[in-house]
């Protein structure tokens, strides 16, 4: 048995003691079904809500990972700047650092106003907008790590600001990016779906989970949530696996393969 395989064994040991005491608890106590369904019942109404459920998945997905590329992009050009010009870090920071408070239900009726309710920019955008403030924040604190010596060695060498922003400072600062990316992952399928609850296109998670909750078919709700967890786990993970690739010689990464 491999050392990694070994690792993912307790993991799977919780999960499965979770479920059977989940379905214990909701068979001994009588759980009403709008309370708490069972496993087995939301793993039978997969069948029968998969032509439904999974298209607005898909629809929800793609939505949130478009704002996620969207707000990473546009955080990292900012960061970019801010770590450059301290004038923009000192008026951007407080500014980024406030909007970051800013509950997205406010958001929300804004951007379908101004994309209209059906256009999936308005998932975008919101999702953007979410996302975009942690990524410039850590990426401001990354691109500012790097020590007055070592950016006086590449100096030394005739290096010019852009040789020392891509070989020096931009790896430096790829631990703080990627942790606010695992951290952006899940805020982005979040977003997505608070966002649609104040109206989009029915082939989406948001306005599915609305429309069966208000029919009391509360199995079907929770086929959408564990879903959206499964979509959520899986862009976590990917990150985690493109964080290994590029970053392999970093000891974070390092200690992790041990």
């Amino acid at each position: 048995m491999t050392g990694r395989l070994r690792r993912w064994i307790p993991a799977i040991g919780v999960f499965l003691t979770f479920i059977a005491v989940w379905e214990g608890l909701v068979r001994v106590f009588d759980i009403r079904n709008f309370i708490l369904p069972a496993p087995s019942g939301i793993l039978g109404a997969f069948p029968g809500a998969w032509p439904e459920v999974w298209p607005a998945s898909i629809g929800t997905f793609l939505s949130a990972l478009g704002g996620l590329t969207l707000g990473t992009v546009l955080g990292i050009l900012a960061a970019a700047g801010a770590a450059r010009w301290p004038m923009v870090r000192e008026g951007a920071m407080p500014l980024a650092i406030t909007a970051n408070s800013t509950p997205i239900i406010v958001l929300a009726p804004v951007a379908n106003a101004w994309f209209g309710l059906l256009s999936p920019w308005s998932t975008i955008v919101v999702v953007a907008v979410l996302v975009f403030f942690p990524i410039m924040i850590n990426m401001v604190r990354g691109l500012l790590s790097t020590s007055a010596s070592e950016l006086e060695l590449m100096a030394s060498y005739a290096a010019t600001r852009k040789t020392m922003l891509w070989k020096l400072q931009l790896p430096g600062a790829l631990p703080y990016m990627f942790s606010a990316l695992k951290v952006a992952a899940a805020l982005s399928l979040i977003g997505a779906i608070v966002k649609e609850y104040f109206g989009g296109s029915q082939q989406r998670l948001g306005q599915y989970l609305t429309l069966k909750a208000g029919n009391f078919q509360f199995e079907e709700v929770w086929t959408a949530i564990l879903l959206a967890s499964a979509f959520g786990i899986g862009l976590y993970l990917l990150i985690t696996l493109i964080e290994r690739r590029y970053m392999g010689w970093h000891v974070s990464v390092r200690a992790a393969k041990v």
